[in-house]
């Protein structure tokens, strides 16, 4: 069967295999205090450019969320998110079990507007009701969509106005900032937002992502946080030693590139196949809409996933992982094509 599930269903790019057997004697310091993790510190911040920056790894994309956002929220503050954020349909309430609210908005192709940030704080007015503080968005967003600089400087400009936090979620960010359409840096994010993080689980890597926190107020003691929080592990040398791994050759944008590369070939294909896309995404998932007994053909030999079902209609998610080729992209389009009604 052709796998095109998600991009975190392997162990992990054989560089990183490599790289942690040929370690696997090493010793080193615990919990994050190692020279692996200094150094994938050193040449992300080198990237992001902010000297008031400093990155955490911690062990997943859903713990990353609640240890920083439980953090630096008081108990009567709250998150802003459009709806389809992965912090409220993907993370089983775990910002909601923290005690913060989550207040939702409209999404316009999985991302966040300014009218709807601006409605919110109309009706928040007052010690009766929660107080917004954070804009919680994620890049590329839950539909494969991408913010472009000129947005994230808004919503940025936007958060300060309001003094509201900024966080971007960046489980695949890689995908993000090396699509075709992208003109976001490391840079950037690291200038416009109060924290971000960098995705290594979904791109490559076998877990851990990297938190990258801008504003110096909000790191105060925020390893208590991710102690209490349940993030730290005692092995954190093995976050290190793959993040060094991934952002030492350009591996880290490598792997997306390609991944991207592939997810247009298949885009390309569908089109010209004449079937409707959901959403268009630049990135490395692809959304497309297949009557019932269609998309039931294709999971056949396919292995996607359902990500909406609606009566007269389903639509599937394709995502493209490192391991996959053109052979895989043209056997799937192939499928697709004999599936069709």
């Amino acid at each position: 069967m052709i796998n095109l599930k998600n991009d975190y269903c392997y162990i992990a790019h054989h560089k990183i295999l490599e790289k942690m057997m040929a370690l696997e004697n090493e010793a080193n310091p615990g919990y994050g205090e190692d020279k692996h993790s200094e150094n994938a510190k050193r040449i992300i911040l080198k990237l992001v450019d902010n000297p008031n920056s400093d990155v955490h790894f911690l062990v997943g994309g859903t713990i990353t969320n609640k240890v920083f956002i439980s953090h630096v929220l008081k108990p009567y503050e709250a998150v802003i998110s459009c709806d389809s954020g992965h912090i409220n349909v993907h993370e089983t309430g775990t910002i909601e079990e923290s005690g913060h609210k989550i207040l939702l908005v409209p999404n316009k192709e999985g991302k966040i507007k300014i009218d709807s940030l601006k409605e919110v704080l109309s009706k928040h007015t007052d010690c009766h009701m929660v107080k917004p503080k954070l804009v919680y968005i994620s890049n590329p967003s839950e539909y494969g969509t991408i913010y472009s600089l000129k947005e994230l400087e808004e919503l940025s400009s936007f958060c300060k106005e309001n003094h509201l936090f900024f966080y971007v979620d960046g489980a695949r960010l890689a995908s993000a900032l090396t699509c075709d359409q992208n003109d976001i840096s490391l840079k950037d994010l690291g200038r416009l937002t109060d924290a971000f993080y960098i995705g290594g689980t979904k791109n490559g890597a076998v877990l851990s992502e990297a938190l990258v926190i801008n504003n110096p107020s909000l790191n105060e003691e925020f390893r208590y946080s991710i102690k209490h929080f349940g993030g730290m592990y005692a092995k954190g040398f093995v976050a290190g030693i793959q993040f060094e791994t991934l952002f030492e050759e350009d591996l880290f944008f490598s792997i997306a590139k390609k991944q991207n590369e592939l997810a247009k070939e298949l885009t390309n294909g569908l089109k010209e196949l004449n079937v409707k896309l959901f959403v268009e995404s630049p990135t490395n998932q692809v959304f497309c809409i297949f009557k019932e007994i269609e998309a039931k053909r294709i999971m056949n030999k396919v292995d996607c996933e359902i990500f909406e079902k609606q009566k007269d209609f389903v639509v599937l998610r394709f995502v493209v992982n490192y391991l996959n080729t053109n052979i895989d992209i043209d056997e799937t389009l192939k499928v697709v094509k004999d599936s069709l009604i």
